[in-house]
C-alpha cells in the first residue's frame, strides 16, 4: 500500500482509535468492574474495554510461559485443522476470559449489540489487552480486524516472549509502576533502579532467542543444531498476529501484518547502541507503556504511516540507502526504529517466505484443474463397474480386468500429488487461510470419498492388516485424514463424523473377526447408523448394498434376529 491515512487503511475511524484508547485506559480505573461497555454517540459503534489483573499469577499460572492448549468449545478456529494441532494460550489470561463469559453479562450485551447490527470493538491497554484478544477470536472470523498499537520500547509486547524464571524477581515491582490503583503506579525510582535494567536485559535476551531461532527458519536453515538447542532452551510458543501499528516516537507509524515481520520487529526496535544505554532504555522500556495515549494523538495528528507489507523483500539494507517514494519513507521510518542492517535482512526473509507461501498456493492451484481430471476419470470407471453390477470397491479389489490395472495407474498419480499439498501443510508452507478454502474443502472431500475406498481396498487385497494391523489404527494417510478435517471443521459438525469414505476398513475388520456377534454389536450397530445416515445424505453410493458388494455379503452373514431390526434392512435384497 502507497501513502493513506492509518483510519482508511486499517478500516477504522481515526476517533474511534481515540476513544478506544481512553476507554482502555479507564477500564483500568474502574471500580472492580471485568470489563466496561459504551455505545459511542452519534454512531452505530459499541466499545467494550477490559481492565487486567496486577499480580504475577494475574499473567503467569505457574509454567514456563503460562501456556495451555486452547478448548475448541470456545475457540473452534485456534488450531492448525489439517494437522489437528491446538493453539497455545496464556492460562491465566484464558481463566480471566472464561470467568467473564461464565459470570456476567457480557456474553448477551455482545449478542446484543450483534442482533442490533451495531460495530462492535473490544479493547484493552496492557494486561487488558489480552482479555480483548480473546473476545476478539471469540466472536469468530473478527480476528482479522484485530490491531495492535506498539511503542519502541514498551517492555510488555515483548514480555511474554521470556520465561517467568528469568523475570519473576522483577515482575511484581513492574506490575505495581503499571497498576493505576497502586502507591507505586509511576514512580520514577522504579525506572531508574537496578531492577529495571535487570528486567529490560533478561528480557531482552529471551525475545533475542525466540527472534534468532524464527530467523533461521525464515533464512531455510537446516542446521540440525536448530532442533537441538529447543530440547536444553525454553522457547515461547507464543507469536504475534492480526496488524501491528509500530509508533516511532516522533510521530511515525509502521504498519504491518507479516507475523515473521513483527517478531523481528518486536526484537530489532528495541536494541541498543551501546552498553552505556542500558539504564535510559531501561527506563524507556517502563515509560512508554503509560504514554499511548500522547503518542497515539500525536502521531494521527502527523499521519506519517509507512506500510510494510508490500514491500518487506525490498526492504533497503542500508539506512543510508538511496531509494525512492514508498521505499524512502520505509526506510525512514525503519531508520527511527533503530533497524540494524541484520534486522533488514530478517524483514526480507519474511517478506520472501510470505512470497514463497504464495508461489506454493499458486502451483496447487494451477494443479486443481489435473486432479478434477484424473478424480473425473475414477468416477467414471466407478460408474462402469456400477453397471456390471460390481462395485468398484470390489472390482478394484479383485483387479480381474485391464481397467482395474488403469484405475490403479490414475490412483497412485492424484495421490501423489495430493501428498504434496499435505507435505507443505506439515510444513506450514501454505498460506494460513489455504484449508479454508472451498474449493479445496469441495475438491478434497470428492478426492477422499473416490480415492480412499480404493486405497483400502488394494491395503487388504494384499493383506497389509495381517503385518502392519488395522488401516484405520496403523496405516490411514494422512492425505485422507486432512482433508476430512477440513470438511467437519467447515460443516461445524463433530470430528469423525465425516468418516463415509473409510468405512471399507470397519468393514474389513470386521469381517475377518473371529468374536462372537454380541461382543461386536455395539460396533455394527453403529456402523450401520453410520451408513444409513450417510446413504440417505447421498454421501456413499448405491454400490455399497449390491449383492456382490464385500459389504452385502458381510451384512447377510448377520443373526436374523438381528437383520430384522437393522436400520440398513430397506437397503438390501433378500
Amino acid at each position: 500500500m502507497f501513502g493513506g491515512g492509518l483510519g482508511e487503511s486499517i478500516k477504522m475511524r481515526e476517533e474511534l482509535m481515540k476513544e478506544a484508547c481512553y476507554l482502555s485506559l479507564r477500564a483500568h480505573t474502574s471500580a472492580g468492574k471485568p470489563y466496561l461497555s459504551k455505545k459511542i454517540r452519534g454512531s452505530s459503534e459499541t466499545v467494550f474495554s477490559f481492565p487486567g489483573p496486577w499480580t504475577v499469577d494475574g499473567w503467569f499460572s505457574g509454567k514456563p510461559f503460562g501456556q495451555r492448549k486452547i478448548e475448541l468449545n470456545l475457540f473452534p478456529s485456534l488450531r492448525s485443522i489439517g494437522n489437528d494441532e491446538k493453539a497455545a494460550v496464556n492460562e491465566a489470561f484464558y481463566g480471566r476470559f472464561e470467568a467473564i463469559l461464565k459470570t456476567t453479562a457480557f456474553a448477551n450485551e455482545v449478542k446484543k449489540a450483534v442482533t442490533e447490527k451495531k460495530q462492535i470493538i473490544f479493547t484493552g491497554h496492557s494486561s487488558g489487552g489480552p482479555i480483548a484478544i480473546l473476545a476478539t477470536l471469540w466472536r469468530e472470523k473478527w480476528d482479522i480486524y484485530f490491531i495492535h498499537f506498539v511503542t519502541r520500547y514498551d517492555i510488555v509486547p515483548r514480555l511474554m516472549l521470556a520465561p517467568l524464571s528469568s523475570i519473576e524477581r522483577e515482575l511484581q515491582p513492574v506490575l505495581h509502576f503499571f497498576n493505576p490503583k497502586s502507591q507505586f503506579f509511576g514512580l520514577e525510582s522504579i525506572t531508574t533502579a537496578p531492577d529495571a535494567s535487570t528486567f529490560f536485559m533478561n528480557v531482552m535476551r529471551n525475545v533475542s532467542a525466540v527472534t534468532s531461532h524464527a530467523a533461521c527458519h525464515l533464512m531455510g536453515s537446516t542446521n540440525s543444531l536448530l532442533e537441538t538447542v529447543t530440547s536444553f532452551i525454553d522457547l515461547s510458543p507464543y507469536r504475534p498476529f492480526g496488524t501491528f501499528v509500530f509508533c516511532t516516537g516522533n510521530g511515525k507509524l509502521v504498519v504491518v501484518k507479516n507475523p515473521d515481520a513483527v517478531l523481528q520487529l518486536l526484537f530489532y526496535s528495541s536494541q541498543l547502541t551501546s552498553e552505556a544505554d542500558i539504564r535510559d532504555v531501561a527506563c524507556r522500556c517502563l515509560k512508554e507503556h503509560l504514554g499511548y495515549e500522547n503518542e497515539l494523538q500525536e502521531s494521527l495528528k502527523m499521519q506519517n504511516v509507512a506500510y510494510l507489507d508490500d514491500h518487506l523483500n525490498e526492504t533497503p539494507l542500508s539506512s543510508s540507502g538511496s531509494v525512492q517514494g514508498e521505499l524512502a519513507t520505509i526506510n525512514t521510518a525503519l531508520n527511527d526504529l533503530g533497524l540494524s542492517t541484520r534486522g533488514r535482512l530478517c524483514l526480507r526473509a519474511a517478506g520472501e517466505l510470505q512470497k514463497q507461501k504464495q508461489r506454493n498456493q499458486d502451483k496447487i492451484d494451477f494443479n486443481k484443474k489435473e486432479i478434477a481430471e484424473k478424480l473425473e476419470s475414477i468416477r467414471k470407471y466407478k460408474t462402469d463397474r456400477d453397471v456390471r453390477k460390481v462395485g468398484y470397491y470390489d472390482a478394484f479389489k479383485l483387479q480381474n480386468d485391464p481397467e482395474d490395472f488403469q484405475a490403479n495407474v490414475k490412483r497412485l498419480e492424484v495421490v501423489g500429488m495430493w501428498d504434496e499439498i499435505i507435505e507443505m501443510l506439515k510444513r506450514y508452507a501454505l498460506p494460513d487461510e489455504f484449508e479454508g478454502r472451498e474449493e479445496w474443502i469441495k475438491l478434497g472431500t470428492e478426492f477422499r470419498r473416490l480415492m480412499e475406498p480404493l486405497d483400502i481396498a488394494n491395503y487388504y487385497r494384499h493383506q497389509k492388516n495381517d503385518d502392519t494391523g488395522p488401516y484405520l489404527i496403523k496405516a490411514r494417510p494422512k492425505r485422507y485424514r486432512f482433508t476430512q478435517r477440513w470438511r467437519e471443521h467447515a460443516k461445524r459438525i463433530a470430528q469423525g463424523s465425516s468418516s463415509e469414505s473409510c468405512f471399507w476398513a470397519t468393514v474389513e475388520e470386521l469381517r475377518n473377526s473371529d468374536k462372537p456377534f454380541e461382543e461386536l454389536k455395539d460396533t455394527i450397530m453403529d456402523l450401520e447408523r453410520d451408513i444409513d445416515r450417510w446413504a440417505q445424505h447421498e454421501e456413499i453410493g448405491k454400490d455399497v448394498f449390491l449383492d456382490e458388494s464385500t459389504f452385502a455379503k458381510w451384512w447377510k452373514k448377520l443373526p436374523s434376529q438381528h437383520k430384522k431390526g437393522s436400520c440398513l434392512g430397506k437397503y438390501m435384497s433378500n
